[in-house]
């Protein structure tokens, strides 16, 4: 499967979108989403979401900051007000903080009330493991903190969740899409965004990375107390550094926090009594975290010359300006004309399929009078 990523990292913004902007970004980002599913039917919408770049473009058309953080978050609260709105056959569950907690609920509670033919129970499933890959296999130092699961009435469904690095004080927003994915855990992304790369970054997803995942799946099959005395022997055989295990001399530093007490070794040992036959039925575990896998892959590494990718898995709009006034402040005239214009579009284009060409027609033709504000 050929890659499907890219980088975008978000600086971490705090406090709130003003109301008199976000009401606007609920009407203008409306009219959008509305149009793209009456020309173009739910499955576009999705895969348009799951873009990384058009998702930072529609927060940027929407008046959101191209460097904050909020453009995920704030921009994904818009879009499930949205879709909560207007019923056109998608369904947006979860959210930032404790409303991503929430999202199996949310699913359960839309299959039910929308009467959609698909299993909640599958739908909960690919939620979870879409947050356990990037929380666990990316190593990258971003702890997952907003998590939203969208998906159409055909079972078609994406995904937009954010991890944050305190220190840094910075975000990385990741996409999923279920068109054309072949795998949950070798480079199943649609999209990584950032502008930050970083090195020496565990990649467990990397298809260079495979041989590493089987190599730790044979240890999980065997007994927990022979990973302890793998990493003991290691730890004994390299007691200052891990330096000469790595190539080039380079002790990429998610290893350099492999401790034994990092190991859920609970959850190990329920994974050693149902003995998964892929890796994402270890990764399905619950319990299995970074740290377990971090130390599964340094012994596969170490012990059977299973290497994994270390490489960060890494690739830029403006219309209505950005509401801390960069690249200008946000032109509320300029944006109430084009929520009109959209609206007016979309009102005639429901009359019928020759009003419709008309009403794009007409559309396309003011936006292109809409002169670059400097």
């Amino acid at each position: 499967m050929s890659s499907r990523g890219g980088f975008f990292d978000l600086r971490l913004h705090g406090g709130k979108a003003p109301q008199w902007l976000v009401s606007r970004m609920i009407r203008l980002g409306g009219a959008i989403v509305e149009t793209i599913v009456m020309e173009f039917g739910t499955l576009e919408l999705l895969k348009r979401i799951s873009d990384p770049l058009w998702f930072q473009g529609f927060s940027n058309i929407l008046g959101y900051d191209w460097d904050s953080s909020g453009s995920t978050t704030v921009t994904s609260g818009v879009l499930k007000a949205i879709l909560l709105e207007k019923d056109i056959g998608v369904y947006a569950c979860g959210g930032k903080g404790a409303l991503s907690r929430e999202t199996p609920s949310e699913i359960k509670s839309v299959v039910e009330t929308k009467g959609i033919d698909a299993d909640p129970n599958r739908l909960t499933y690919l939620s979870r493991i879409c947050a356990k890959v990037d929380n666990s296999m990316i190593q990258a130092g971003y702890q997952l903190y907003h998590h939203v699961f969208i998906f159409d009435k055909d079972g078609n469904w994406a995904v937009v969740q954010q991890g944050m690095n305190p220190s840094l004080k910075w975000a990385r927003r990741y996409h999923w899409l279920s068109e054309g994915l072949k795998s949950l855990i070798e480079e199943p992304h649609s999209g990584i965004i950032g502008v930050s790369k970083h090195e020496n970054v565990l990649n467990l997803t990397a298809k260079e990375s495979r041989s590493n995942r089987d190599a730790s799946l044979e240890l999980v099959n065997e007994p927990p107390y022979r990973l302890r005395r793998y990493l003991r022997t290691v730890d004994k055989a390299s007691s200052e550094t891990l330096l000469k295990w790595m190539p080039e001399g380079i002790e990429p530093p998610a290893y350099r926090v492999v401790l034994e007490k990092k190991v859920n070794w609970k959850a190990l040992e329920e994974a050693y009594e149902l003995k998964p036959g892929r890796y994402e039925g270890l990764l399905s575990v619950r319990g299995i975290g970074p740290g377990t896998l971090r130390a599964l892959s340094l012994v596969a590494q170490i012990v059977f010359d299973a290497a994994p990718s270390w490489k960060d898995p890494i690739k830029f709009s403006f219309a209505f300006g950005g509401k801390d006034g960069v690249p200008y402040p946000v032109n509320r005239k300029r944006m109430d004309r084009v929520i009109g214009m959209l609206e007016d579009a979309l009102a005639k284009a429901k009359i019928g399929d020759n009003d419709r060409i008309l009403a794009l027609r007409n559309l396309k033709s003011l936006a292109e009078k809409l002169e670059p504000v400097t």
